[in-house]
């Protein structure tokens, strides 16, 4: 069970907390990033997934889904990754509106990107990456609605740096790691310069920490 530190100057002191996580999943991926761009201290347990503990009993008392990632913060169990980055920002974020506008229009451009990471992302790059780490064909369909995403996405940042907002929001957060290891999916960025350069954006953030890589897809 590693041990993490702030990469900077950590936030306000907080309980010990444990990320129930997988090194592959880019779900856990997005709130590890998080938890290190928020310079918390966080202890990762990792889930054999392929033993299949995400479905034993234990597990399942705090995710009835089943899924990583799952975070324990004293006596708070919170699953849904999405819903992690929601609540860690909330709850620790020096100033939460940084990374969650209050104002209804910021705070809706982020939701809808939010929304946007729990279906054609999920459906599109995640879903033709886990084909290949499972050991299937590739995914066309997958490959397919990945590129529609892609194409959104290179326009929209033609027009400015970061998804929702002028700055990095819980919407880069989330789409991050299955944009970065789509070629592990068999789905090639080199026709979407402007993701590209966002991703550079991202990484270079303080407190950046990068996701795993495979041998996969384009990356074999």
């Amino acid at each position: 069970m590693p041990e993490h530190t702030p990469a900077s100057e950590p936030a306000p002191a907080a309980p010990a907390l444990v990320l129930h996580d997988a090194p592959l999943s880019g779900h856990a991926h997005r709130v590890r990033l998080f938890l290190s761009l928020l310079g918390l201290p966080w202890r990762s347990q990792v889930v054999d997934l392929k033993a299949g503990e995400h479905k034993r009993p234990a597990f399942l008392a705090m995710n009835r889904f089943g899924q990583v990632p799952v975070l324990q913060d004293g006596d708070v169990v919170l699953a849904d990754s999405n819903a992690i980055l929601v609540y860690l920002n909330a709850r620790y974020a020096p100033d939460p509106t940084l990374w969650l506008p209050a104002d209804p229009v910021g705070a809706a451009r982020v939701q809808r990107w939010l929304s946007l990471a729990a279906g054609p992302l999920a459906f599109g790059p995640a879903a033709a990456r886990i084909a290949l780490l499972m050991g299937r064909p590739t995914d066309e369909a997958a490959v397919a609605r990945a590129h529609a995403l892609l194409q959104v996405m290179d326009a929209h940042l033609a027009t400015q740096d970061f998804l929702a907002a002028a700055r990095p929001a819980l919407a880069d957060i989330a789409h991050y790691a299955y944009v970065a290891l789509a070629p592990e999916g068999h789905v090639a960025l080199d026709d979407y310069p402007q993701v590209r350069a966002w991703l550079v954006r991202i990484e270079a953030l303080p407190g950046f920490l990068p996701m795993p890589r495979s041998r996969l897809g384009l990356l074999a």
